[in-house]
C-alpha cells in the first residue's frame, strides 16, 4: 500500500472552506449579538502589536480543540456541540483550518470570519467613517 498522495496547504484550506459557512465581520457580530461566541486564536505577540476585541473569548490556537471538545478534561464551561463558535484569525487563513477542526469534533456551527481581524478593524473604521459623516 502506496502512501496517500501529498496535498498542498492550498488544497486542504480550500476542503476546509468548503465546509464552512463563512462570515463577515458585520455578520459575525450580530451573529455575537444573538449569543455566537467569537474566538480569537491569534498568538499573544500578534494581539498585543495588532489589538484585540474586547468580547472575543482568547483561546491560542495550540489548545483551541482541548477548549471546545465537550468530552476534554479541558473543555471550557460553555463548551457544547451546538455552540455557535466564530473564530478569528489575523487574516482569515488560520481560522479556516481551526473552524474545520471544530467542526470535526462535531461542533457543527463553527465558523471563522472572513478576512479575520484585519477585516473586523476595517469594517468598525468604515463604520465609524460614515457615523460621523452621518452626525454632520
Amino acid at each position: 500500500m502506496s502512501p496517500p498522495r501529498p496535498r498542498t496547504i492550498d488544497e486542504i484550506l480550500a476542503e476546509a472552506r468548503a465546509r464552512l459557512t463563512r462570515v463577515t465581520p458585520a455578520e459575525a457580530d450580530a451573529a455575537r449579538e444573538r449569543g455566537a461566541v467569537i474566538v480569537d486564536i491569534r498568538p499573544a505577540a500578534q494581539r498585543e502589536a495588532e489589538g484585540e476585541l474586547p468580547f472575543a473569548v482568547v483561546i491560542e490556537r495550540n489548545v483551541l480543540e482541548w477548549r471546545f471538545d465537550p468530552a476534554s478534561d479541558a473543555s471550557l464551561p460553555i463548551a457544547s456541540h451546538d455552540l455557535e463558535v466564530i473564530v478569528l484569525c489575523q487574516e482569515g487563513y488560520t481560522s479556516s483550518l481551526a473552524a474545520a477542526a471544530l467542526q470535526d469534533l462535531g461542533i457543527h456551527r463553527a465558523t471563522d470570519v472572513i478576512g479575520g481581524y484585519a477585516a473586523w478593524r476595517a469594517w468598525q473604521a468604515s463604520a465609524a467613517r460614515a457615523g460621523a459623516a452621518g452626525g454632520r
